[in-house]
């Protein structure tokens, strides 16, 4: 296997938990360590094999396409899916960029910054033959609230609302898909990641790959310091209590 696949990024939410900042600027533009994170979040794509790029925009979209282009300047290429006149949720946006990818690709959160392996990630996914796979980190409620209950390789249980005392473990902000997990959606309509997980993982069509990593995120102004503390490589330890 040569290339890695396309990565979608979810990039059309609204960043409700960094206002006033997000009522101009999209989350993905925030500025850490001097620099929008999308410049960060690209750069780290491409240093670890991406070379296709395909951005999900919604809110404040155009500002987003207009600060990345064609990707050109990061080394990738990339292409725009819009939600249109509503937000169509982070697994519809996917329903609705299908036909800008192939038949399998990574699916990333737009406020992540993951530095794992994602070959491995990658060839986890085709290895299993499941039609979605789910990366995981083991936790432990540290660096945000854990939400999968992962055992043997397996997940057991996955719910953002409803944690429970096992849940050790936590969606990394990473999946792989074929496109035939997204077709169940109606298109145009709003559907959300998390509850796509969850129909897969009812129908046992949801593999699993525990990354050792751990994860970054500009959620929340003490996570952007956490991750800019990381990119200037002075990473700071959160304090337990």
């Amino acid at each position: 296997m040569s290339g890695l696949l396309p990565v979608v990024i979810l990039a059309g939410g609204r960043a409700t938990r960094l206002r006033p900042l997000s009522d101009s600027l999209p989350k993905s533009l925030v500025p850490v360590a001097g620099e929008p994170f999308l410049a960060h979040q690209l750069r780290l794509l491409a240093a670890a094999g991406i070379s296709q790029v395909v951005l999900c925009i919604g809110y404040l979209g155009s500002q987003i396409e207009q600060f990345a282009g064609d990707g050109s300047r990061f080394g990738l290429h990339i292409r725009y899916s819009a939600d249109g006149p509503a937000p169509l949720g982070t697994a519809g946006a996917v329903r609705q960029a299908l036909p800008l990818l192939g038949e399998r690709f990574f699916v990333l959160y737009g406020d992540s910054y993951l530095p794992c392996d994602y070959r491995a990630v990658q060839e986890a996914f085709l290895a299993g033959g499941a039609p979605a796979l789910m990366t995981v980190y083991r936790n432990e409620g540290r660096w945000d609230t854990s939400n999968v209950e992962f055992e043997g390789g397996r997940i057991l249980a996955y719910d953002k609302e409803n944690r429970t005392p096992r849940m050790h473990h936590i969606d990394y902000g990473l999946g792989v898909f074929h496109r035939s997990a997204f077709h169940q959606i109606p298109p145009g309509l709003p559907y959300d990641l998390a509850r796509l997980y969850q129909d897969l993982l009812a129908r046992g069509q949801l593999a699993a790959f525990e990354v050792r990593e751990r994860f970054y995120h500009v959620g929340t102004w003490q996570a952007i310091e956490e991750l800019a503390d990381y990119l200037s490589g002075q990473p700071r330890r959160r304090q337990q209590t």
